[in-house]
């Protein structure tokens, strides 16, 4: 059993990997003011961006859907890794070597099942390049110099060679010390009755990646016509790798389709590397599957989801009947993308890897950068099955195209739409066409009908899950404010040491409180982002952590500077309205007693009032 890392070093670790850093690998990250990044959560389906992360904190929040954390805990929810495997894999990336209890055990012998999987791909690519050099891949050093690949284009995608033996690879593994349970559970080698043999033989492979580089599978093209075997061989489903949420080369074209707004989807991974070769650095392909649900969520956080905003996802497919199934794929997803999709195919049928061959990379170039919208595509795809020269053939055309136009959200691009629909078929009548497409359209989306919309409703947050908590009181919204001063700003908010229990409404609040002072008070506070990460590691369970990281990051809402003089203010005024809620309650009890009868009870809480309203006029001349 492996032992538990040292807590130096998982804090050493923490201090280390910069959250915007981590988080940027997966999503597109932009400023939001006050020192913080906003982008598209990952975790959730949304279209206006609600995930925040604090770099001077190192945390991250989403104010969707209530989840938040560290560098650790972002890296668990993203790749489904436990604590340690997270803490490992996050060590590895900056170099930081851990420690274990219990012995002192290696970090090699300790590390998971998920990080010896990755350490024999990454030992399986360095193999298979190895091999592309040696005599015995003549055949695939041919296949790629025939398609315009050179030697160094191969180096930078990292390609290589699996012999034509049966355990090449795997005989090299065991000498390396990975068994063979491993490598059958990753995919590099099948079981048969003799024992484990390699998976991929006399082919040439392309590296699969994760967006933040490490090797997960592998996609290989047969290069012998005669052997038995599909023409290309992927890695099969394991636990790293998940082909439905994998896209070749996107840890090569990530910041480009940030920087750009674009990504360029084409079919094969020798039409990638032809559309970086040319210059087109924003181009991905699936991993022997059609492009869907996930691939989509994937790209539209590198795009941000910019809706009419340069937000451009480009199609580019082959000219054949396969082509035209993926673009009708394409268009059945196209309304999940916040952004403007189009789709290039070349007329003569050629895919980027023969365009860039037979005609040179401007024209893969020029094939992105003039395509057609997805939704003219389908359109026009639709209207060349029929003779629109006849009267009888233009009808039928109308009514199979206008299922296609009916199905498009915006009712402006509906109705533009429409309007070129009559004019690609030359009716020459706008209000028929567009009668026939609301013929076609749900009864929900036809115009005069009224849709009833869902009112919005506020996210659910971490502080509802303990006790009733009204984010609209505002006794509630000024403790919050106070709370977010402790966490943000401790060297602001001296003051805050001197706040008790009774100052707070809601025990979420006075649950923080306690923390706080068990931690020293914020006078203990000499580091903004150890302290957060100090307290959210002493938080008794995930409810009280989730809440604390969404104070951590939630914004402060303050008028002009913010200063020591406005901190003393907020917390006054926490004191100013406990005192108020203290005397109120006194009045009251005060109300109900017999002066005569119970004259020690009576005096006990005029004193009491007494001093509670001397207390109160000397905070307000402080």
């Amino acid at each position: 059993m492996a032992g538990r890392i040292k807590d130096e070093d998982i804090a050493l670790v923490r201090e280390r990997t910069p959250i915007a850093d981590v988080v940027g690998e997966y999503l597109q990250l932009r400023n939001a003011g006050g020192g913080s990044l906003k982008g598209l959560c990952p975790f959730h389906d949304e279209k206006s961006p609600s995930f925040n992360v604090t770099p001077a904190k190192n945390l991250w929040y989403c104010f969707g859907c209530g989840e938040g954390g560290d560098t650790i805990t972002f890296l668990q929810r993203m790749e489904s890794l436990s604590f340690t495997e997270a803490v490992e894999a996050l060590a590895r990336q900056i170099g930081v070597t851990l420690r274990y209890e219990e012995g002192g055990r290696s970090a090699r012998r300790d590390e998971s099942k998920r990080q010896r999987l990755l350490d024999a791909h990454r030992a399986a690519a360095e193999f298979y390049a190895e091999q592309l050099l040696a005599p015995g891949a003549v055949t695939a050093r041919r296949f790629l110099s025939e398609r315009g690949f050179n030697r160094a284009h191969a180096e930078h995608f990292g390609l290589g060679y699996a012999p034509a033996g049966w355990e090449n690879l795997t005989a090299h593994l065991r000498r390396k010390g990975f068994t063979d349970a491993e490598l059958v559970e990753g995919g590099l080698a099948s079981q048969g009755r003799r024992g484990a043999y390699d998976r991929f033989r006399n082919r040439l492979l392309w590296p699969v990646r994760e967006v933040t580089g490490e090797v997960v599978g592998f996609g290989a093209r047969k290069l012998d016509p005669e052997e038995d075997g599909p023409k290309y061989l992927n890695s099969p489903e394991s636990p790293i790798f998940h082909k439905g949420r994998l896209l070749y080369g996107l840890d090569l074209a990530k910041r480009h389709i940030s920087q750009r707004s674009q990504a360029v989807i084409v079919e094969g991974y020798t039409d990638v590397m032809a559309c970086h070769i040319a210059g087109v650095t924003t181009a991905v392909a699936t991993c022997g599957t059609s492009f869907g649900e996930d691939h989509l969520k994937i790209l539209r956080r590198m795009l941000l989801g910019r809706s009419n905003q340069g937000g451009r996802v480009v199609f580019t497919f082959d000219g054949d009947k396969a082509g035209q199934k993926a673009a009708v794929r394409a268009f059945a997803e196209e309304h999940g993308f916040a952004s403007e999709t189009f789709v290039a195919v070349q007329p003569d049928g050629l895919d980027p890897c023969d365009l860039r061959l037979k005609q040179g990379d401007q024209a893969v170039v020029d094939l992105v950068e003039h395509p057609a919208p997805l939704y003219e595509f389908m359109i026009r795809n639709v209207m060349e099955g029929y003779d629109l020269t006849t009267a009888e053939g233009r009808i039928a055309a109308l009514d199979a195209a206008a299922p296609v136009v009916a199905s498009i959200r915006n009712e402006g691009v509906r109705l533009s739409y429409g309007k070129n629909l009559d004019r690609w078929l030359g009716l020459m009548d706008e209000a028929f066409v567009l009668r026939r497409v609301r013929q076609h359209m749900r009864g929900g989306d036809r115009p005069g009908r009224r849709r009833e919309v869902p009112a919005a409703r506020p996210a659910p947050t971490p502080d509802a899950r303990e006790a009733p908590y009204d984010l609209g009181d505002p006794s509630v919204q000024r403790e919050r404010q106070a709370l977010k001063l402790a966490l943000q700003y401790p060297s602001l908010a001296a003051g805050f040491d001197r706040l008790v229990e009774e100052d707070f409404t809601v025990p979420q609040h006075r649950a923080v409180l306690r923390l706080v002072a068990d931690h020293g008070g914020v006078a203990a506070a000499h580091d903004p982002a150890a302290w957060v990460a100090g307290l959210r590691e002493a938080a008794p369970n995930d409810t009280q952590r989730d809440f604390l990281t969404r104070l951590a990051v939630e914004q402060l809402e303050f008028y002009g500077e913010l200063d020591e003089r406005y901190a003393q203010q907020i917390l006054g005024t926490i004191k100013t309205h406990s005192i108020n809620r203290r005397k109120i309650n006194l009045k009251s009890q005060l109300s109900r007693l017999d002066q005569v009868s119970e004259p020690e009870e009576y005096l006990r809480l005029s004193t009491e009032l007494l001093r509670l309203e001397q207390e109160r006029r000397a905070l307000a001349e402080e």
